[in-house]
Order: structure tokens, then sequence, then C-alpha cells
């Protein structure tokens, strides 16, 4: 079976964790050399992306800008929760990522990792990593 679920317990409100490392980790144990693999996350206040990994400023500036666009404290949201900043967010970003496998290896740029990014926590979340052969 080449779909895998993992979890996370994420403590800060508002993150991005690098999850490559356990992707790569999944395309291994499949054996499958070439494919495409999907990252998708069933959560609707948290999301998938991919992005620089090089310099940690840029996760910082990444959630710097949605919240400046999608504000948490804003009196004028409706939804009794108090998370629509999180809904916002975390639709703007997405809930997936597809990446291409070839030679048992994701193909991502020099600077490109994978994260999950949080947008209402501390949670406990889960995410999932589907690897199609072909």
């Amino acid at each position: 079976m080449n779909l895998f679920k993992h979890s996370l317990t994420i403590q800060k409100p508002q993150t991005m964790v690098k999850i490559t490392g356990q992707i790569r980790e999944d395309i291994k144990n499949s054996g499958i050399r070439s494919g495409i693999v999907a990252v998708y996350c069933p959560h609707t206040t948290a999301g998938i992306t991919i992005n620089e990994n090089a310099d940690p400023d840029v996760v910082t500036d990444v959630i710097y800008g949605y919240e400046k666009v999608f504000p948490t404290n804003d009196r004028v949201y409706r939804h009794c929760e108090g998370n629509s900043h999180a809904h916002m967010k975390s639709s703007a970003m997405g809930a997936s990522a597809t990446l291409i496998v070839e030679e048992g290896k994701i193909i991502l740029g020099t600077w490109q990792d994978v994260y999950f990014c949080e947008f209402d926590g501390p949670r406990n979340r889960n995410y999932y990593v589907k690897i199609i052969e072909g």
C-alpha cells in the first residue's frame, strides 16, 4: 500500500513545519522509482505548501504576510469558533501539493522543502502522503 498517514503535534498558534524528510522516507518505503506524490492535509485551518528552506525568515515572513491579509483578531468575523482567520489562510494556502518522483527521489528545487502549515494551533494534526507509480 502506498498511502501513508502521519501525525504532528503543533505547539504554536501559527507555524510551518518541514515534512520533506518524512515524504522522502515514504517514497523509499514504497519502493516506487517513478511517479507522483500527493501530500494532503484533511484540516480546514491548516495547509500544505512548497517554499524556501534556506532562510528561516521566509517562513516568518509568510506567516506575517498571511496575518496582515487575514488578521487573527477582527471583531467583524462572525464564525463563532473565533478562527475565521485560519479558515481563510488555509483556503489561500491550499490543502495539498503534488510532487514528481524520478529515480526514487522527489524533484524539488535547490532551496525548496514541503511544509505543513498550521494556522489554528496548538493542535494535533494529520497529513497523508499518497505515492502513485507511473
